[in-house]
């Protein structure tokens, strides 16, 4: 049994991946640095708002100035709630699924069906966080839950894994033409756009192909070579260039710009 636990699913593709999940020492110590990174820039805008409103109340008068305090006092108490959820929402959709502390920390939010998190998700999640981490629920979700899930993930159909990079030996065989399309990929495409999950579909797709119906495999190598061409923004697959070539090519050069990275 390893020290952390796993979770596996099937993809519409038929492709069953794995992932180790984040563990609950990972997730505590990315929420500290998120934390912590909150806390100064709250406290910039704290100590903003109070000299704006001691300024406004010097000029206004004191019974004026109570009033404009008042209202201040609201305002920093309504933006302070949208800079503690916009912080985790902006950042785990923009960055997929990854804060500044989840990403010192190689841990990544996905859905439950391994895609990546969008506004929604996000935003379910930060939105049950003061439950989950004030009242002391997300540590005993995540403990005695199998899926290590928060209330948010429950809710928003999230998993928070582990961001490894499956780099491991490959038990199957590559051609000598994907070598050379590797090298121009490395210089032409956005090979590092791909992610782990990405790859390890690519991955089982090359293990698997020799098992496959031909049709199903024919089919499952254009929508895959498809989907990553978009994904690694190249412009299109040269004439003659299969799309088994194309992905064989994608795994060799993930895996030398990954290392080079």
């Amino acid at each position: 049994m390893g020290l952390f636990n796993t979770f596996r699913f099937e993809t519409p593709e038929n492709v069953e991946l794995e992932f180790t999940l984040a563990g609950l020492g990972n997730r505590v110590y990315a929420l500290v640095i998120d934390y912590l990174i909150l806390a100064v820039v709250q406290i910039v805008y704290i100590l903003l708002i109070t000299s704006f409103s001691e300024t406004i109340g010097s000029l206004f008068g004191n019974k004026l100035g109570e009033n404009v305090a008042l209202w201040m006092f609201a305002i920093l108490t309504l933006v302070n709630f949208f800079i503690y959820m916009g912080y985790f929402a902006f950042f785990e959709t923009l960055w997929q699924g990854q804060t500044p502390g989840k990403r010192f920390v190689k841990i990544r939010v996905i859905r439950d069906d391994g895609r990546r998190v969008r506004l929604p998700q996000a935003s379910l999640r930060a939105l049950l966080r003061p439950l989950d981490d004030f009242l002391g629920l997300g540590i005993f979700c995540i403990f005695f839950s199998k899926s290590e899930k928060r209330l948010g993930d429950w809710v928003a159909g999230t998993l928070v894994i582990q961001e490894d990079s499956p780099l491991g030996t490959a038990n199957f065989s590559l051609s000598q033409a994907a070598e050379a399309l590797a090298i121009q990929l490395q210089s032409e495409a956005d090979i590092l756009s791909l992610r782990a999950e990405d790859f390890v579909v690519i991955r089982s797709y090359l293990q698997r192909r020799a098992e496959m119906n031909p049709k199903a495999r024919i089919e499952l190598s254009r929508s895959l070579a498809h989907q990553v061409r978009e994904i690694i923004s190249w412009s299109s697959i040269p004439e003659g260039v299969t799309p088994t070539l194309f992905l064989e090519a994608v795994y060799l050069a993930y895996q030398k710009q990954g290392r080079e990275f």
